[in-house]
């Protein structure tokens, strides 16, 4: 017999239908009217299967009796309606077989309250309680939402790759990948590190972005995005940060800033009506336990219109606030968590999207305002949050992409190919980056960024 999965089962509104169904042990309880209480959950809902299984199965002392949590088992029976309080359905046994056994002193998640640092130990058993059962249901309906979007508006995915030679953001926090020996590498004549003699011949990393490569793609085939691993070699130990995420990143030729903003809007208000239609059970249950008032936000934000203000508007309502800031706000600042929270609820109470930022805290690769002071570059900002989305229009014009690299000390031969797009038909092209884990957390009101990925990577953490 095939087996229905529980999120099937319990939607099924059938009776007396043989069943076949296998999960892993949540509780048991025996009555003495000769049966057993058994719970069940196999991770495709957040709800439990109560199976009954009878005292006249013929391992009902020698295995069912024994059975704790985690004990995995596959059940055959009929489903009925339930005559006790909380499910519809429940399942009457007529065969259970134990697969895997699970003596309590063993097992680490027993029916006590653990709490989400020590679960952080347990990456390889964590999946298995509600809270993080239900992070990865949303963390799927999302990634899926986010290929949904593009392929309905005719982009097209390309996979960038992961080990590179270009640091994107120009800060140097990657991750090295060589195969030299760490103990002895090879050396020139100076004494450096000879790197003609490593895997690739040159120096390489971890990727950053899929930025630069994905231009390279929409410069020739309009409008596509990426979707894929990057990683930061930043010693932050925050739970803001990860060494490894997620990123989406779309790019569109023949675009600029402001189609770049709408894209952003409309791209957000799709994932949380998508989240919203299809994980309305896990939603209500991060609501109840981890975040209140979380689905009543993001039912205002799937249908709210965003906010339009400048970098310069932005610290001019900031300055006049008479709010106390742990940083003091002044044009040229980088902008804080605090300072973008504040926009977002208290000036525009709602999302909102600040662009023209100062040239100076922005990378290189954002065309040039003709105020000779800002750049075309774009923050998605939410309540809560602050910001989620970052992008910016891309500086197209050759000349003054080369002076603004020269200005940052960069060396424009390592950069030849990116170059090459603004000498061989150079086009008005804009793009933005999501870090994933950032919006997963924001969907799930999950207070650290390192419950929201399944095998979180951070300073002391691998």
């Amino acid at each position: 017999m095939k087996r229905t999965k529980i999120g099937e089962l319990l939607a099924d509104e059938r009776r007396g239908v043989q069943m076949k169904v296998a999960g892993w042990v949540r509780t048991r309880r025996d009555s003495k009217g000769g049966f057993s209480f058994v719970e069940i959950n196999d991770g495709s809902c957040l709800a439990n299967l109560q199976v009954i299984a009878p005292a006249a199965l013929p391992n009902y002392e020698a295995e069912i009796l024994k059975l704790h949590p985690g004990a995995s088992v596959a059940v055959e029976g009929t489903l009925e309606a339930s005559l006790g309080g909380g499910q519809a359905v429940e399942v009457k046994a007529q065969k259970v077989k134990v697969l895997g056994f699970s003596p309590p002193v063993e097992y680490p998640l027993g029916k006590q309250k653990i709490n989400f640092d020590r679960l952080r130990e347990l990456p390889h058993l964590r999946a298995r309680t509600n809270s993080f059962g239900a992070v990865a249901r949303v963390r799927n309906t999302l990634a899926q939402g986010v290929h949904q979007f593009f392929h309905d508006r005719g982009f097209l995915y390309v996979h960038t790759p992961i080990i590179t030679s270009s640091d994107c953001e120009g800060a140097g926090e990657m991750f090295q990948v060589t195969t030299l020996d760490p103990e002895a590498p090879p050396r020139s004549k100076d004494g450096r590190v000879d790197y003609t003699q490593d895997f690739f011949g040159r120096r390489a990393s971890l990727t950053v972005s899929g930025q630069l490569e994905g231009e390279a793609y929409a410069c020739a085939l309009g409008d596509i995005y990426t979707f894929g691993p990057t990683f930061r070699a930043e010693n932050s130990n925050t739970r803001r940060h990860l060494s490894e995420f997620w990123m989406i990143e779309p790019e569109m030729a023949f675009a600029d800033l402001n189609e770049d903003a709408e894209l952003a809007e409309d791209f957000l208000r799709h994932l949380f009506k998508v989240v919203l239609e299809q994980c309305g059970e896990d939603l209500r249950f991060f609501d109840q336990r981890i975040q209140p008032g979380l689905l009543a936000r993001l039912e205002r934000l799937a249908e709210a219109p965003f906010g339009r203000v400048t970098y310069t508007e932005a610290v001019q309502s900031l300055e006049a606030s008479g709010q106390t800031f742990e940083f003091a706000p002044f044009w040229g600042m980088d902008m804080q968590s605090e300072h973008e929270r504040y926009l977002a609820e208290e000036v525009f109470k709602g999302p909102v999207v600040v662009t023209d930022y100062p040239e100076a805290i922005k990378a290189f690769y954002m065309r040039r305002n003709a105020d000779g002071k800002t750049v075309a570059a774009m923050d998605v900002l939410l309540p809560e949050v602050g910001e989620i989305i970052g992008g910016s229009q891309r500086e197209e014009r050759l000349e003054v992409l080369e002076a603004a690299m020269r200005k940052g000390g960069m060396n424009l031969e390592e950069y030849g190919p990116y170059l090459d797009l603004r000498r061989y038909g150079s086009v008005p092209h804009a793009g933005f980056g999501l870090g994933f884990e950032r919006l997963v957390q924001f969907c799930t009101g999950m207070r650290n960024i390192r419950d929201v990925i399944p095998y979180p990577r951070a300073p002391r953490m691998c």
